[in-house]
Parts: C-alpha cells; sequence; structure tokens
C-alpha cells in the first residue's frame, strides 16, 4: 500500500507546492491518489497556518478530501503533540471532533500517547502507530496491551541521511520484533525518503511518499506537487515488483 502524506508540519515558507486549506488539500488528495496513492494522510491546519487539532479545522479538512476521493481511499489526519503539547487537551479535542477521520497516527513516544489510542479507539478511528527511530517508541508500545487493535505500524526512520537511513530502517524494523498483529508502513524524511522508500519496497512493506516526507524528486529536482512524488514512487514500487516476480 502507498500512502500520500500530503502537507505534514511544513508551510508554503519550505514548497509553495505544500497545500494549507481544505480546498487545496482536496485538489492536491485528488492528483495524488490519480497518481497511485491508496491512502491519505494530512495535517489540518488552522487560520495560522499551524497543525490543529480543534474540531472545526479537522471536521473541514477532513470532509473536504473525503468529498473528491473513491469511497475505497481512506483518510487519516496527525496527533502530533506539537499541536497540542498537553496530552489531556489532545484527548478532550478529539473526543469533540464532529467529523471522523479513517484513521489518526499517534507517535509513541510523545506523552500521552496511550490515552489518546484509547480515545481513539473509543471512536471507532484507526490508529497509526507512529514508532520513530532513535527514540523509546517501539518499547513502550509493545508492551502497551492494546497494541493488537491499532490499524498499523507506521515506523519513521529521522535518520536524514541518504547514506545510512536504509540501515536506520532496517534496525528499526528490527526493534519492532517478529510477530506484529499488525501491518507494517516504513518511511523515511528529507535525505533519507526514497532509500528507505527502497528499503520498504525490498521488505514489502507498505510505505508513504508526500511532500511532509520529501521535498524533491528522486533526481534531486524540486517536487512540484505530491502527486509527483507519488509518480516516482510508483515506479520504484512497480520496478521492484518486476523484478520479484
Amino acid at each position: 500500500m502507498l500512502q500520500v502524506c500530503l502537507n505534514g508540519v511544513r508551510s508554503r515558507s519550505e514548497s509553495r507546492w505544500i497545500p494549507v486549506t481544505p480546498a487545496e488539500l482536496a485538489a492536491e488528495a485528488v492528483r495524488a491518489v490519480r497518481a497511485g496513492a491508496e491512502d491519505v494522510h494530512l495535517h489540518p491546519k488552522g487560520a495560522d497556518g499551524l497543525d490543529s487539532l480543534e474540531p472545526h479545522v479537522v471536521g473541514a479538512a477532513v470532509s473536504a478530501v473525503r468529498a473528491v476521493l473513491p469511497e475505497r481511499v481512506r483518510v487519516g489526519v496527525t496527533t502530533g503533540a506539537w499541536a497540542v503539547p498537553d496530552p489531556g487537551r489532545r484527548v478532550e479535542l478529539i473526543r469533540s471532533w464532529t467529523v471522523l477521520p479513517d484513521h489518526a497516527s499517534v507517535n509513541w513516544h510523545e506523552e500521552g500517547a496511550e490515552a489518546v489510542a484509547g480515545v481513539l479507539l473509543q471512536r471507532g478511528v484507526g490508529i497509526e502507530a507512529g514508532i520513530w527511530s532513535g527514540t523509546d517508541g517501539a518499547r513502550r508500545f509493545r508492551t502497551w496491551p492494546l497494541a493488537h487493535r491499532v490499524l498499523r505500524v507506521l515506523a519513521e526512520v529521522t535518520d536524514s541521511g541518504p547514506g545510512t537511513a536504509a540501515a536506520t530502517a532496517t534496525a528499526l524494523i528490527r526493534e519492532l520484533g517478529e510477530g506484529l498483529p499488525v501491518a507494517v508502513l516504513l518511511h523515511g524524511e528529507d535525505g533519507g525518503a526514497w532509500p528507505v522508500l527502497r528499503a520498504a519496497a525490498g521488505l514489502g512493506l507498505d510505505t508513504r511518499i508526500g511532500l511532509e516526507d520529501v521535498l524533491v524528486l528522486p533526481d534531486g529536482s524540486a517536487a512540484e506537487g505530491n502527486a509527483k512524488l507519488v509518480r516516482a514512487a510508483r515506479k520504484i514500487l512497480d520496478e521492484h515488483r518486476t523484478r520479484g516476480l
């Protein structure tokens, strides 16, 4: 499965192609799905351009994107602590959402991850358990009694070195251990994004690409939108699949 991550915490100061408003997110999502994305992850943003978990902001973004996509394409959001540092407040906001995404990412190294995941389960929202390399997220997740109930593990390689990220990815998968009861989506960021995507392809794991993770194509040229990144990723995945036949 190839997921597109439309914007992340980035702003237009980093790339003019970053979608911010609900309408922009919807347009980018359509183009990305037409290019080959099968799932959508996005960061709803308030009027100040910053990530928000406020119900009206989340509802507007999710509704706009869902309205233009086929029903089979699931739409997910972030619950990152950078948006709302206090875990109790994060739980309150999620409990007040009036439009529910299909899934939401929960970073397991963040304070309150278990409580945030718990309220998502109560509300019927799938959980992407974000396990970042270089943190204690893997250990904490594996000891959580409800780990088997998440939608997938989002294995995030924070090593952005082009020459080292793939090895860090392998180490992270090893740290997660064998016998995980859920699917794993492996991805990298910035200079490590394309090496880790290739590593995920080689391991037969789900992966993702988008302007949240990287702003350039494999050849180093600027990515003019998420669809360009998705097409490049799909080409790499198809080549791996063909070689494996």
